[in-house]
């Protein structure tokens, strides 16, 4: 009989990725779903030696393993809500993506758009496509190998039933002009993702979204949202 032994290990953060997004609502649920998203991984100290980079700048896509810094729980549950099933279906934990898990680690593949290897905050990596929060904990990131992995055959389980949705986003002028010229194609695209829960789905509620330094109000009706606000915060 072989005996098992319970091992605690220790993940040390290596850096924190800088996003458009302060707070967890509207965040794309997927990386690479917004490719006008931007973000900047800026180093630890102890991790900024511009060697641990050479040759990270020929790949045109990284992961990232991240924490979920805001979903860190001591227990942990077998079974969550996927919000494209409108978390009104129940599933093993691992099978989905969900944040709640017994460890709260993320995967990422997000896009290398450029390197800078000498900076006053040394290495500085420049990506798109991110799905993070600003501020989160980078544990590692590893180079992504499209032979090895890139499965176009590969099924998607109950995501192939979801993962076609969008809404029509309609914005006058006058509002998409409070927000700066690079963050609009962002902002829209994300909006057209749609930032709400699945389960909700009131045409008379108004919605609050923090992007880019940018208080963003909308509603959705009909498949179409509407951006009633944007204030500068």
């Amino acid at each position: 009989m072989i005996e098992t032994r319970k091992q605690e290990r220790t993940f040390h953060v290596i850096g924190r990725i800088h996003t458009d997004f302060p707070t967890k609502f509207g965040i794309p649920r997927q990386s690479g779903l917004v490719d006008e998203l931007k973000g900047t991984i800026i180093f630890e100290p102890e991790y900024r030696n511009p060697n641990a980079f050479r040759g990270i700048e020929d790949f045109s896509h990284i992961w990232l393993l991240w924490e979920f810094s805001e979903a860190v729980r001591e227990t942990w549950s077998p079974t969550v809500r996927p919000p494209r099933l409108g978390g009104n279906k129940r599933l093993g934990v691992f099978a989905t993506r969900s944040p709640f898990r017994p460890n709260a680690v993320g995967l990422s593949c997000v896009k290398l758009e450029k390197v800078e290897l000498h900076t006053d905050q040394g290495p500085i990596l420049h990506v798109s496509g991110a799905d993070l929060m600003d501020g989160t904990p980078i544990y590692d990131i590893k180079p992504y190998l499209p032979f090895a992995d890139s499965h176009p055959e590969a099924s998607g389980g109950y995501t192939d039933q979801t993962k076609e949705y969008g809404l029509q986003v309609k914005i006058s002028e006058e509002i998409l002009s409070m927000v700066s010229e690079e963050k609009r194609d962002a902002l829209k695209a994300v909006l057209a993702h749609d930032p709400r829960p699945s389960y909700q789905n009131d045409p008379e509620r108004i919605y609050g979204m923090e992007f880019a330094g940018y208080e963003v109000k909308f509603r959705v009706e009909d498949g179409i949202l509407y951006v009633i606000n944007i204030e500068k915060r």
